[in-house]
């Protein structure tokens, strides 16, 4: 009783306010009808709060999100499905489920009636121009009378993530050497080399080849065992980001910064595609990746990626040489200076290929006023030590001037190399 006269909507304060003001003036004018009438507008609320606080619905609650991983300023859909697992149907339901700001007004639903054992899907669309990982739920249950004199809160406790990566762009196919250093064909003279003994089966498969059942492994495990598909050798890159708040320009989704995550997103996903394993430092260090190689690992650490207060590189470049053993190094890097660009430099030798993607971020706050005479000698150091750099002004896309990394021995602009 207590919880559903905290239930009272205004409509239910302000009929018993009401009842309560004709029952007065009944006593007063000797009204007895008035009083009747003052008595049942009174009671009715309360007797609508007796009978939601005694419901018993029992609801159980899923949330399904198509697709659980968006890219920014594209929708996903968010599916609810309710289902009433007792014997009595409910009433009236009202459902509201809890997105955050950046994902648009929280949706509300009612629901007239859900039948014993009844199921009711529900979708609506989230969308969101801001990076992020952003948690979607609990889902909350609103219990109304017909006469929506009382409305009683219940919360599920489940919740669900939605994650938001930077936009991705097609990039063209650019030969970068230094890429690969080895091939199926040496992975499979490793491999008979080694012997049979040291071959890592694993257990059969349907549709596995029976040619590769690998019987000593089948005879030691009592289980038909296959030699492992022959795979080749993955190359390993490194990129780098530069996340110093110092060295963008801009505000928001345009701003350089988100520029750079944007361009830093489609290098990658590029690269994985074709066979690389990718690790991401930026200048605050090596970043963790659940799946180094993986698109999806790399996107899902770009979603959260922010910008920091240091003002050198000086902590992604120790990341990057202490690492090691990259191939390729691709570097999306804000504004630099002639020391900055001396240490990166540095960090080229032997065949390693290094691609300095380069945003000339005064074009972001005064685009008439071009590449200041600091932004040209950080490009010409980076060139002279054998890096490819591309610049990448305002409001050009990074898949327009990609094709310029494949190009040794010289810096490239948006209108071609020089």
């Amino acid at each position: 009783m207590t919880s559903g006269l905290r239930a009272l909507t205004s409509r239910g304060r302000s009929f018993i306010a009401s009842g309560l003001a004709a029952m007065l003036c009944a006593v007063v004018l000797g009204e007895q009808d008035l009083l009747r009438i003052g008595v049942l507008i009174a009671a009715l609320p309360l007797l609508a709060a007796v009978v939601v606080a005694r419901t018993r619905y029992r609801l159980s609650c899923a949330r399904r999100l198509d697709p659980p991983r968006t890219e920014t300023g594209s929708d996903a859909t968010v599916t609810l499905r309710l289902e009433n697992i007792t014997r009595l149907p409910t009433g009236l339901l009202l459902i509201e489920d809890t997105v955050p700001y950046a994902l648009g007004a929280r949706p509300r639903f009612i629901l007239d009636r859900v039948e014993s054992r009844g199921i009711r899907e529900i979708d609506y669309r989230v969308r969101s121009d801001l990076r992020g990982r952003f948690p979607i739920g609990p889902l909350t249950v609103r219990i109304s009378d017909p006469f929506g004199l009382v409305e009683l809160t219940r919360s599920f406790t489940i919740s669900d993530t939605l994650v938001v990566t930077p936009r991705v762009v097609a990039l063209p196919h650019v030969r970068l050497s230094g890429e690969w250093s080895g091939g199926g064909e040496s992975r499979t003279r490793s491999v008979a080399a080694a012997g049979d003994d040291d071959v890592a089966p694993r257990e059969y498969r349907q549709g596995d080849d029976l040619r590769r059942v690998h019987w000593r492994s089948t005879a030691r495990y009592g289980e038909l065992m296959v030699r492992r598909e022959e795979q080749q050798w993955q190359s390993r890159g490194a990129l780098l980001l530069d996340t110093r708040r110092y060295a963008h320009r801009g505000e928001g989704p345009r701003s350089s910064f988100e520029v750079a995550v944007s361009a830093a997103a489609s290098i990658g996903v590029h690269l994985a595609r074709e066979g690389l394993g990718l690790r991401l430092v930026t200048d605050q260090g090596a970043q963790h990746l659940d799946d180094v190689g993986a698109s999806w690992s790399l996107l899902d650490a770009l979603a959260v990626v922010r910008t920091g207060s240091a003002r050198s590189l000086e902590y992604g470049v120790g990341a990057l040489r202490q690492g090691g053993g990259d191939g390729l190094v691709v570097a999306v890097l804000g504004g630099i200076d002639v020391e900055q660009a001396e240490a990166l430099a540095r960090l080229r030798h032997g065949n390693m290929t290094g691609v300095a993607v380069l945003l000339d971020v005064a074009g972001w706050e005064r685009p008439e006023l071009g590449s200041n005479e600091e932004y040209r000698a950080a490009q010409a150091v980076l060139a002279g030590a054998g890096w490819r750099v591309v610049r990448l002004p305002s409001g050009v896309s990074i898949a327009d001037v990609w094709p310029e990394a494949g190009q040794r021995g010289r810096f490239a602009t948006s209108g071609g190399a020089v």
